[in-house]
């Protein structure tokens, strides 16, 4: 484990452990956690961008939609 590696790694590790309210024992927990995150981070190229989410799909025309559409005509 290099040097740089494992004190970011605490950093990140004393971090989670403020925002979960500083909780006793569970450092092994907070420990692994910044771990991955930190190995994700090593891991990922550095210009990946995220992908955007999907937009949603707009009904073709002429089709009704909601609540009425699902509904049997009555005659």
């Amino acid at each position: 484990m290099t040097d740089d590696r494992q004190e970011r790694i605490r950093r990140r590790a004393h971090a989670i452990w403020e925002q979960a309210g500083r909780p006793d024992g569970a450092h092994q927990q907070h420990w692994d956690q910044a771990a991955a995150e930190i190995d994700g981070d090593e891991s990922r190229p550095k210009t990946a961008r995220p992908k955007a989410p999907a937009r949603p799909k707009e009904p073709a025309a002429g089709k009704a939609t909601g609540p009425k559409a699902a509904r049997p005509r009555k005659d």
